[in-house]
């Protein structure tokens, strides 16, 4: 599947077609995508315990991945997805200019790996198991 959670996606068919929103979660097995404002529905919710109030709440529903278009940030319309490999990196482009889609992944990774890198340098914690284990051996 070419659309990835937090794409800016473009609505080609159905109900809402036209509209442009941010997908909220992507499922690759069902090939369906969450779009925020768009296939709205209705949910209603029944007061389970006394001093709830039962209330009727809206929420994005799921739509076929094949609707959408992703919007390329420096085109700004809905365009298609090609891939570039470099060495072992694997890139989503715009079909249209060549830019790069997942720019905002690597930053956010790259910022997801300088944390994990600061928790890989904590010693390990001592456990009883592993001190008795010591004992036993000795």
């Amino acid at each position: 599947m070419k659309v990835k959670k937090n794409d800016t996606v473009y609505i080609i068919t159905g109900k809402d077609a036209g509209k442009t929103g941010k997908v909220l979660s992507a499922d690759p097995d069902k090939n369906r995508v969450v779009v925020d404002g768009v296939n709205v529905q209705k949910k209603h919710y029944k007061a389970r315990r006394q001093g709830e109030v039962s209330s009727i709440k809206q929420q994005s529903g799921p739509i076929d991945a094949s609707n959408v278009m992703v919007v390329c940030p420096k085109c700004n319309k809905g365009v298609r997805v090609h891939y570039l490999v470099e060495g072992d990196a694997k890139h989503r482009v715009c079909a249209k200019c060549g830019a790069n889609l997942d720019e905002a992944y690597a930053v956010s990774r790259s910022a997801k790996a300088a944390k994990g890198d600061d928790k890989a340098k904590k010693p390990a914690r001592k456990t009883k198991k592993a001190d008795d284990k010591k004992a036993k051996a000795e």
